[in-house]
């Protein structure tokens, strides 16, 4: 059975100063970000990597990575538009930005048919997540349906210290995802961590949480399921506010869960996040790699 890593690479990084925060170099032989993804997957045993990107980053992409990756595992690229609905919608006028990240992962649809694992950009995840993630799905039975996987992070491993942040908090039972909310403007409060939910209530919750960070398993069957939730968000969120609503992968999936459509198990990493949210996150992010270098965690130059 082979599997895919669907990397979701279509944003622009405006409060990383306006530039493409997923292209910036992070290693000390220009990696970025996305080669360490990459690797720990390949390791992993991921056997293709599927790019969603906008077709006008398409040429500083391949620069940066597709052209070096493509040598070593299999590479495809689709790409997340605003006028990729289902037939039969039209796009709002004076909408300008895609749908969200649930938008981003339908761009695939007709071009998986093998069990995938969706990742950020501009997330490093560690190599933890990718094993665990691999393996579920490469064991479940032949023809397995509505059965998920995501990986279960530490909300107080995911937070930066140079700005606030948005996280899936998520409840969990038996092993089982049974909900997850997005929770928006993280941060530390002494032992705490505060923000608001996405209708501006306050919230104050422990580093403990689990949180979801966009790292989730599906078998080809989602994708189906994903285009039927589309249409009903376009049918409800997006009659109602036709230039800002969202269709977010975690929202979606604690839908499924809700519906009886979807089973998510929920597996456990201790690995430490590192991102490239603010400007300021990328010293940090670099230092932090250099570490993991220097401990064996990985080689000097990944894909040169």
């Amino acid at each position: 059975m082979e599997t895919a890593l669907v990397i979701m690479a279509a944003g622009m990084g405006s409060r990383f100063g306006g530039g493409i925060k997923q292209l910036a170099e992070v290693g000390p032989s220009g990696e970025i970000i996305m080669d360490y993804s990459i690797y720990a997957a390949k390791e992993a045993g991921f056997d293709k990597v599927v790019f969603i990107i906008r077709r006008d980053i398409e040429e500083a992409f391949r620069l940066a990575i597709g052209n070096r990756i493509e040598r070593y595992i299999p590479v495809t690229y689709v790409y997340q538009e605003l006028e990729n609905v289902p037939e039969g919608y039209t796009v709002p006028d004076g909408r300008g930005k895609p749908w969200g990240t649930g938008h981003a992962i339908l761009s695939c649809l007709g071009k998986i048919n093998d069990p995938f694992v969706v990742i950020n950009a501009d997330d490093y995840y560690g190599k933890e997540a990718f094993r665990a993630l691999h393996d579920y799905l490469v064991n479940l039975p032949a023809g397995s349906e509505h059965q998920y996987c995501m990986a279960g992070f530490v909300l107080g491993n995911t937070l930066s210290d140079n700005g606030k942040v948005t996280r899936g908090a998520c409840v969990v039972e038996d092993g089982y995802l049974t909900g997850v909310e997005e929770m928006f403007e993280l941060c530390r409060d002494g032992d705490v961590v505060v923000g608001r939910k996405g209708d501006g209530t306050p919230v104050e919750i422990s580093p403990d949480m689990t949180v979801s960070m966009n790292c989730w398993g599906f078998t080809p069957d989602f994708l189906s399921q994903l285009e039927n939730y589309f249409k009903n968000f376009l049918d409800t969120d997006a009659v109602a506010n036709p230039l800002k609503s969202e269709f977010l992968l975690p929202t979606v999936v604690g839908s499924m869960i809700n519906a009886g459509s979807a089973k998510v198990a929920v597996l456990p990493t201790s690995d430490r996040w590192f991102g490239v949210t603010y400007a300021e996150d990328k010293p940090v992010f670099m230092k932090c790699i250099r570490e993991l270098i220097a401990a064996g965690v990985y080689p000097e130059a990944t894909f040169h």
